[in-house]
């Protein structure tokens, strides 16, 4: 039964692996042969950067089972730290790839360090407390990035925080040379778009292999413990804040790492992007996916992200034809027949009900 389980495990996982791969290649085709229009194409780099937020979330809010709404704020955290690597290495590191590579590891890194800022004491708290306080750290972080003036020339980097709010970017004292990344309320400006969809494939594949890794191994399975009963896993042993944590700030990397790609897919970006709305859109694509389902989760975030595109034509009410229709999957996957149905059709749970 153990290896019956352990194969079927592997399968999910190849599966999932194999889906990202053919969804790839598919798109990657038609966008070579021109069937996808601008628009379209334009929308490639956000649904990568959707999809590692929806699984690093699930990690999170499905495996662990803490309620977090305020993972647009890790975004936030790696969207402008890698804005602003990437920018002030223009001249260093030409090549575009690299530069984007790194900027994805600052925004990362720099996302892990508020995660764990975070976590250690927010980590101790349940329920409705935690979501709480996760929410008032995504506002916290949007209105800091709000202050924030940054500028770069050959002397490095010159930051200042606009606290009282009479500074410009004059106040940096660039040279000549210099150019300004981050101008306070106004976010970036010109910066240098380097994102691209074969960047997002490999975030999304590598936030896979981390996510579906770390569910199915030792550290996963205390995770899951905790999520089914505290108690009882508190009572054989098990440091539950360690493993709290470290669900927690993995996800919140992996946020960093996939906000760095968002930012630098556009030449401007504010920080009223990652608001409390974003935020609730990335868990929305968990819940409709499935609370701990990762491929769920890569379907919800392409296909809402896909939707109200695709719902253009309706002009107006294109977001009320939108919210009738996640309403109506909502109410169909959550129907308790359709559940009872699926059930029946999986594999070997006939077996296991002989069995016992």
């Amino acid at each position: 039964m153990k290896l019956q389980k352990l194969s079927r495990t592997n399968a999910v996982n190849f599966s999932t692996y194999l889906g990202v791969v053919v969804f790839y290649v598919a798109v990657t085709l038609l966008s070579g042969a021109g069937v996808l229009n601008r628009s379209m194409t334009g929308l490639l780099v956000p649904i990568c950067c959707y999809m590692s937020m929806a699984v690093s979330l699930n990690l999170t809010v499905g495996i662990l089972g803490e309620l977090s709404l305020g993972h647009a704020g890790f975004m936030s955290v790696g969207a402008f730290a890698g804005v602003i690597a990437s920018q002030s290495l223009i001249d260093t590191i030409p090549s575009a790839g690299v530069r984007l590579a790194i900027a994805m590891i600052v925004g990362a890194v720099f996302a892990t360090i508020a995660g764990f800022i975070v976590g250690a004491p927010v980590l101790r708290l349940q329920g409705d407390y935690l979501a709480i306080v996760t929410l008032a750290f995504g506002e916290i972080i949007k209105e800091l990035v709000t202050c924030l003036i940054v500028g770069h020339d050959e002397n490095g980097l010159h930051i200042l925080f606009n606290l009282t709010g009479n500074k410009t970017v004059d106040d940096l004292h660039l040279t000549e040379t210099g150019t300004a990344i981050i101008k306070g309320a106004q976010g970036t400006a010109n910066v240098k778009t380097i994102a691209s969809f074969t960047a997002g494939f490999i975030l999304v594949m590598l936030t896979l292999v981390i996510v579906l890794n770390l569910k199915h191994s030792r550290a996963g399975r205390a995770i899951m413990a905790m999520r089914d009963n505290r108690i009882a896993t508190e009572s054989i042993g098990i440091n539950v804040t360690k493993y709290k944590l470290m669900a927690f700030v993995t996800s919140a990397a992996l946020a960093g790492a996939a906000g760095a790609l968002y930012g630098l897919n556009y030449s401007s970006l504010q920080a009223s992007k990652f608001n409390f709305n974003t935020s609730i859109l990335v868990l929305v694509f968990v819940v409709l996916g499935g609370l701990g389902n990762i491929w769920g989760s890569l379907i919800a975030a392409a296909a809402l992200t896909i939707l109200p595109e695709a719902l253009r034509q309706f002009a107006d009410y294109r977001m009320l034809v939108y919210a009738i229709v996640l309403i109506l999957v909502m109410l169909i996957t959550n129907n308790p027949t359709l559940k009872n149905f699926f059930l029946r059709l999986k594999p070997g749970k006939k077996n296991e009900k002989e069995a016992a």
